[in-house]
């Protein structure tokens, strides 16, 4: 229940009565919006003594002190004026520029009276002329004088001249307004989502955003025909008969030059009366008058308008209250109540104003006397002159002055016996009138919490977007790419798709190519690769593959696998896009972390991808075994995407899914092949016992998914034991700081061995190849030992600072056999095409005329294969130069045969789903030592697309 705020005693019945008649209007409004009167209080007897007449003019000052903490808006009126007129006119003019009464707050913000303004803007200039006469000024040119000083005025009472650029710079963005507020905290928010320098170009932008808005809506009018108060000026009826040249369907909101014809012709003619009412012309006075409080009730409707953006009608639940504790003639109340009761009555329209009143018993309540006639016109028998006179005064003349009664004045006749009898006493209070609803949902409190509830859930957001996402900004976040932490939670790595250039894996990356390519880095390859997409026409016929790399790891270092794969898909995209192919080819570049750790997030982003842009056919990449590379290869399965893998070595993933293509020979291919090697090894060991072999392995559970290790492991351990070896303990490693292999232990145990071994299968990393021959060399050296390992050498560097000892040979395969295959052209194509990727002025190393790929820049053979992969898909994907699905290109990659790649023919025909693929080229490597230095010779190998290796039996002399 509301709270009680006021508390007295009714003095007397008459008082008890219009108290509780009073407030069961008030209050009965906000339930079905009863029709205000004009509510007079008046003893009944004409010859009362003076006290009882105070009685009644008390009633009205208690309802008034009842109603004033109620937040109902109140206003108690006393005229003043030299005539009724001037303080009839005082009493609205009070109601429109002053502030009503509200104690402890209101139900909304004050009330709005833009009509009334208006009319005063008109007032003011017409002052302002009248006061600065010109005697020969004729009343056309003094109608125009006023005009001209109303756009002096801009059409806004109380504003002289014009604003400048510094005041509405400064009024537009103090802190203490809200739009202040608001820009500050947006640019507190932008600060952090974009940094300063954009957020400062923001700033200013905005600033003078808001000082050119603030300047031209306070001190211009070029669209004033638009606003309510002009739209009304225009259109009422009150002003058309007055304005007959200009008629009120000449405004229009799409005709601004009409419009404003209207506006300056009814502005001239309401001018002109008010300079008549100054005169002293009765007509004018009252015209002004009624015009003004016309103005006053279409304001206070609106005030109260259904359908507003800002609900007020749901918030003001109570009437406006006006208060005249004493209406006589001498001090114009009684001219009001005439003028509201002639503009209701005229216009038949509804306005919530209350107004309660007290007359003294002596005063008659009438309407205002009737206006002398004016003269006739000169011309008595002109009919023109009749008519302009009739219409001049229409307005006026359409008041009801000649009925008996003003229908809109509720006389309340009280008896001396109701007003003098004190007996009952009864007692009387108020309640606080209750905010709405409405006004906690749409007040400016609740606006100010929810604006910083959003900048707060903005700043949160883009946060939680910056953190998230690899670009992150709240207006333009790329969600292809998550912020994810790295193996063993580690820094944070860039994983997915870079779809957008803002994403670059490789951004700052200086790592450069060897040999020949040095002074291109991963940065400029990356870039080379979004230059070559963005060369792609809107018109043109194009398919996307996806490169899934390593791009991030601890030390640019170990992010070279990266770069030379990339660097043969960019080799390959730039051949096909500069031939002019029918179909260009267009690359993205999936980051699967450290070492591949990070495949499967970035997988499913991939698959994302793919699923909103159809020209994605493909993956190429996914070179390294893991156990998270059968999921990997299965979500890519069923995601309807074919992968052709670059150096992943698991035989199993071609036997198990169908959409796997890959291009390095197997784990048992690899073993196969040394396994001729180790047979003859076996066969030549000094003694007469069986020759000892072991297996050297990484230990599982070091965070890093390894599968290859197992893999190796038991590939290695069925090669040895059938080249003749009897196998020893396996003996396991661990990794150490930094993820380097800890090799001291297992090394001094493997060579500390009664007997020792004759051979060692290393199932590791290459990575770890050097460290393992340098423990070698220290623990080893008083006997010959041989080791086997299935990884590729060629993409390590045995240099100068490995110790090494001539009692160990090293045999590895090598996946990509560009001796033997048909280059045409390649390598020098390829150096001229990263040659152009070094700024003007710098150039590459040479290129070795003879056998380009022992080169260090194509030598490890990484983007060798990448490209021949990215060939591959490519084929697939244009055949018949036309733009193949993912699953026209599935489909076509087991009819691939490119017949002239590097390695030799990269072809999958012949291949059955689900079964282990051959033909894929390799070459068996002998690593010597005999000076301290290594010198490599390839015993035997097989192209590309062959089967039988040449030599077939590659000896060993």
């Amino acid at each position: 229940m509301a709270r009680e705020v006021w508390r007295d005693t009714a003095e007397n019945e008459a008082a008890s009565a219009v108290f509780h008649f009073v407030q069961q209007l008030i209050d009965g409004y906000r339930d079905n919006r009863p029709v205000m009167p004009l509510v007079v209080l008046q003893a009944a007897d004409a010859d009362v003594p003076a006290d009882v007449d105070a009685r009644v003019e008390q009633i009205v000052r208690q309802v008034h002190r009842a109603n004033q903490p109620r937040r109902v808006p109140l206003r108690l009126l006393d005229g003043h004026g030299d005539s009724p007129y001037d303080a009839a006119l005082d009493m609205v003019r009070t109601l429109t520029e002053k502030p009503w009464e509200t104690r402890g707050g209101s139900q909304y913000k004050p009330f709005a009276f833009p009509r009334s303004r208006l009319l005063g803007a008109i007032e003011q200039a017409t002052e302002a002329v009248l006061r600065d006469p010109d005697p020969g000024c004729s009343r056309d040119q003094r109608d125009e004088r006023i005009l001209e000083e109303l756009s002096a005025l801009r059409w806004r009472a109380g504003r002289r001249g014009r604003g400048t650029w510094w005041t509405a710079l400064r009024e537009s963005v103090r802190p203490e307004t809200f739009v202040g507020a608001v820009v500050i905290a947006v640019l507190g928010v932008l600060l952090g989502e974009i940094g300063w320098l954009p957020t400062t170009l923001v700033a200013v932008g905005a600033v003078l955003g808001l000082a050119v808005i603030r300047l031209v809506t306070t001190s211009a009018p070029p669209l004033l025909w638009l606003r309510r108060a002009s739209r009304w000026f225009a259109t009422t009826s009150s002003l058309a008969a007055a304005s007959t040249g200009y008629p009120s369907d000449g405004w229009s909101r799409l005709s601004p030059s009409g419009s404003w014809r209207v506006i300056r012709a009814r502005a001239a003619v309401v001018a002109g009366r008010v300079a008549d009412a100054a005169a002293g012309d009765e007509r004018s006075r009252q015209f002004h008058l009624e015009l003004r409080v016309q103005a006053l009730l279409e304001d206070l409707r609106n005030n109260y308008r259904p359908h507003a953006p800002d609900w007020r009608r749901g918030k003001r639940t109570v009437p406006p209250v006006v208060f005249l504790p004493r209406a006589v003639q001498s001090n114009g109340g009684v001219q009001l109540i005439n003028a509201v009761n002639n503009v209701r009555s005229r216009r038949s329209e509804v306005d919530p104003l209350l107004l309660l009143a007290s007359l003294p018993a002596a005063e008659i309540l009438r309407h205002t006397p009737p206006l002398p006639p004016d003269p006739p016109p000169v011309h008595t028998g002109a009919a023109r002159a009749r008519y302009e006179d009739w219409v001049g005064h229409l307005s006026v003349g359409q008041s009801p002055s000649g009925t008996a009664t003003p229908a809109w004045v509720l006389r309340l006749p009280l008896s001396t016996d109701q007003l003098t009898h004190e007996h009952a006493h009864a007692r009387l209070s108020t309640r606080r009138v209750r905010r709405t609803w409405v006004w906690w949902v749409m007040s400016r409190t609740t606006l100010g919490f929810l604006v910083a509830g959003a900048l707060l859930g903005t700043m949160l957001l883009g946060n939680h977007l910056a953190n998230r996402y690899c670009h992150g900004p709240l207006t333009d976040v790329d969600t292809d790419s998550v912020r994810l932490a790295g193996p063993g939670g580690g820094d944070k790595e860039c994983i997915g798709v870079a779809t957008s250039t803002r994403v670059r894996f490789a951004e700052g990356n200086g790592l450069e190519l060897d040999g020949a390519g040095a002074g291109v880095t991963f940065d400029r390859i990356e870039r080379a690769v979004a230059e070559e997409n963005a060369s792609i026409e809107p018109g043109d016929k194009y398919v996307t593959l996806i490169y899934a790399g390593p791009f991030t790891a601890p030390s640019p270092e170990r992010t070279r696998k990266a770069l030379e794969e990339l660097t043969g898909v960019y080799l390959y995209q730039h051949h096909t896009n500069t031939l002019d192919f029918s179909v260009k080819l267009r690359v993205l570049t999936a980051n699967g972390g450290q070492d591949m750790l990070q495949q499967i997030p970035a997988v499913k982003k991939i698959i994302e991808v793919a699923e909103r842009d159809p020209s994605v056919v493909g993956v190429v990449g996914l070179g390294r075994d893991t156990t998270d590379s059968p999921e990997a290869t299965a979500l890519l399965q069923q995601a309807g995407l074919p992968v052709v893998d670059t150096t992943n070595s698991g035989g199993y993933l071609a036997t198990d899914y169908s959409n796997y293509f890959g291009l390095a020979a197997t784990d048992q291919e690899q073993a196969d092949t040394l396994g001729l090697i180790a047979k003859q090894v076996a066969a030549g060991a000094p003694g007469t016992h069986k020759p000892r072999a072991l297996v050297l392995s990484r230990e599982l559970g070091n965070n890093d998914k390894d599968r290859y290790t197992v893999e190796q492991r038991k590939v290695g351990s069925a090669m040895l034991a059938k080249s003749g070896f009897a196998l020893s303990e396996p003996v396991e490693y661990g990794l150490g700081r930094r993820s380097s292999a800890d090799l001291d232990r297992p090394v001094q145990q493997i060579c500390g061995a009664d007997p020792a071994p004759d051979a060692l299968y290393f199932a590791g990393r290459v990575e770890d190849v050097a460290n393992l021959m340098s423990r070698l060399a220290h623990s080893c050296s008083r006997r010959p030992i041989t080791v086997f390992t299935g990884d590729d050498l060629t993409k390590t560097r045995l240099d100068a600072s490995t110790d090494t000892t001539k009692n160990v040979t090293l045999y590895h395969t090598a996946l990509a056999p560009m001796g033997r295959g048909r280059a045409d052209g390649f390598y020098e194509e390829s150096h001229r095409a990263l040659g152009k990727l070094l700024p003007e002025g710098v150039t590459l190393p040479r290129l070795p005329a003879s056998k380009p790929y022992e080169d260090p820049l194509f030598a490890s053979g990484q983007s060798v294969m990448s490209y021949s992969a990215t060939a591959a898909l490519y084929d697939a994907a244009s055949h018949g130069d036309a733009v193949n699905s993912a699953a026209e290109t599935w489909a076509n990659l087991y009819a691939v045969n490119l017949r002239t790649m590097p390695t030799g023919t990269i072809t999958f025909r012949g291949f059955i789903p689900y079964e282990a693929q051959a033909g894929h080229g390799l070459d068996v490597v002998q690593i010597t030592y005999p000076d301290g230095r290594s010198h490599a010779r390839i015993i035997c190998g097989r192209a590309a697309g062959k089967v039988e290796l040449d030599p077939p039996k590659c000896p060993l002399k």
